[in-house]
């Protein structure tokens, strides 16, 4: 570590260099290296190649950064289809200069371990990147930073652009209170530090005596990602009456073995948040490396699988109700955040509520330490269309007129499967979505909704 912590004096020098419009000869490494706790390993391990190829969009970038090559680092190799497809978006003229700046390296291990950790197994390619970096500038642009991250970068003799591995602990959801309420923001009613199946029953009965008639409590582990280590506990019975402490000390129980065994490691207990209208907003921000914490975007986020709170997509930018509100809040959790010496991507996700009638409920759910899935979208406008977020949730452009998007990372169809990835994106490319090119307008019908979602929960 301090091998790292000298490596880290050279990042702000680096980073400058990639700031538009660039022009000194720099390297940034694209390392998208998902560091996850267990559960969200269970569920995302099949998908890390596609997590990685996520980060594909940075390649829009190079339009506005000269001088800067990237070199990505996957398990799996792009499909040139890909590739071509981030080009197309471009003018042609811009595609023919930037794609020689385009590098791939290419860990084949397709096992669920981080990718950080299988380059560390292959000197050669760590040889291999550093001849690509040619004694050039460099930094690591990564998801997150763990040891292997940092390992990584001392046999690079590289900088990160990201957390240090002793400050991940801030994006756990118990730390994520206690910063909420430093910060002077409401989060939902509940306890931290919550670690066994009496801290459970315990927390819970705090929570139904100070809200007698609270539906559920959402008990969350610290270390999770998505939405995937949230279980919900009902307090009430079928029939709508509460439920007896001995029924609700039986749901504690019944919850899964390897739930429990995480839990030891530390959670939460919230309210479960209801309303008559409801939403899940969250807010991008970006700590530079100089220090300055920048609010990026806010967002709609829309949340499904199982429990009904895994990221499926989002809408930029947040409710014009809320959006000011939200960017106020995100820019007092950023400089706490900064001033803890956090340095690149995050998020703060949001539940807002209200009943018919009444003003909407802010409340803030969590601290994501980490590059999340409303990363990509305003990489893309941000790169195709320059311009600023401003206080009132717009992207305006120059010209004044402002820009508005929809997006998805889960969008799919069992049709799909097997077809060659340049007919996929021609399909979805078509002017008119057929029964041939897959379930488009479903999803954007789910995706778009004029106002946020009714009766919904988080």
């Amino acid at each position: 570590m301090r091998d790292f912590a000298l490596l880290q004096r050279r990042l702000v020098s680096a980073w400058r260099l990639s700031r538009p419009p660039g022009g000194t000869e720099h390297v940034r490494v694209v390392l998208p290296s998902y560091n996850l706790g267990a559960s969200a390993l269970r569920h995302y391990a099949y998908r890390l190649p596609a997590l990685e190829h996520r980060f594909l969009v940075e390649i829009l970038q190079l339009a506005r950064v000269e001088g800067c090559t990237l070199v990505f680092v996957f398990c799996q190799a792009p499909d040139a289809e890909a590739i071509d497809y981030y080009l197309s978006l471009l003018p042609p003229e811009t595609s023919a200069r930037i794609r020689p700046r385009i590098a791939t390296v290419v860990v084949p291990d397709d096992s669920g371990r981080p990718i950080a950790a299988k380059l560390l197994d292959r000197p050669d390619l760590l040889d291999h990147i550093r001849e690509r970096i040619d004694g050039r500038p460099a930094f690591i642009e990564p998801w997150n930073v763990t040891g292997d991250e940092v390992a990584v970068a001392v046999r690079l003799q590289v900088p990160v652009n990201g957390t240090a591995p002793e400050l991940w602990p801030l994006g756990f959801k118990s730390s994520g209170r206690r910063l909420f309420a430093a910060a002077g923001i409401p989060a939902p009613s509940g306890s931290e530090g919550v670690r066994t199946v009496d801290d459970l029953r315990l927390a819970i009965a705090s929570l139904r005596k100070a809200h007698p008639g609270l539906a559920a409590a959402v008990v969350k582990l610290d270390n999770s990602v998505s939405g995937d280590g949230n279980q919900v506990i009902a307090l009430r019975d079928p029939a709508g009456s509460p439920a007896s402490a001995r029924t609700i000390a039986e749901r504690v129980a019944s919850m899964p073995d390897w739930y429990l065994a995480e839990l030891a490691l530390g959670g939460v207990v919230e309210a479960y948040v209801t309303g008559d209208y409801w939403s899940s907003p969250s807010v991008r921000i970006e700590i530079t490396p100089e220090g300055r914490a920048v609010v990026l975007a806010t967002h709609e986020q829309i949340l499904g699988g199982d429990n009904g709170q895994v990221y499926q997509g989002c809408r930029f930018p947040a409710s014009r109700d809320y959006a000011m509100q939200l960017t106020k809040y995100g820019q007092r959790v950023g400089r706490l955040l900064a001033e803890r010496q956090v340095i690149g991507a995050l998020s703060i996700d949001f539940v807002a509520a209200r009943d018919r009638g009444q003003q909407w409920r802010l409340y803030a759910v969590e601290v994501n330490l980490r590059r999340g899935g409303t990363t990509p979208p305003i990489v893309v406008l941000s790169s195709l269309l320059p311009g600023r977020y401003d206080t009132y949730g717009r992207w305006k452009l120059p010209d004044g007129s402002a820009k508005y998007y929809c997006a998805t990372d889960n969008l799919g169809d069992p049709r799909w499967t097997g077809l060659p990835p340049g007919q996929v994106i021609d399909g979805v490319r078509a002017p008119a979505w057929s029964s041939t090119a897959g379930p488009g307008p479903a999803w954007c019908s789910t995706c778009c909704p004029a106002s946020p979602s009714t009766a919904g929960s988080a």
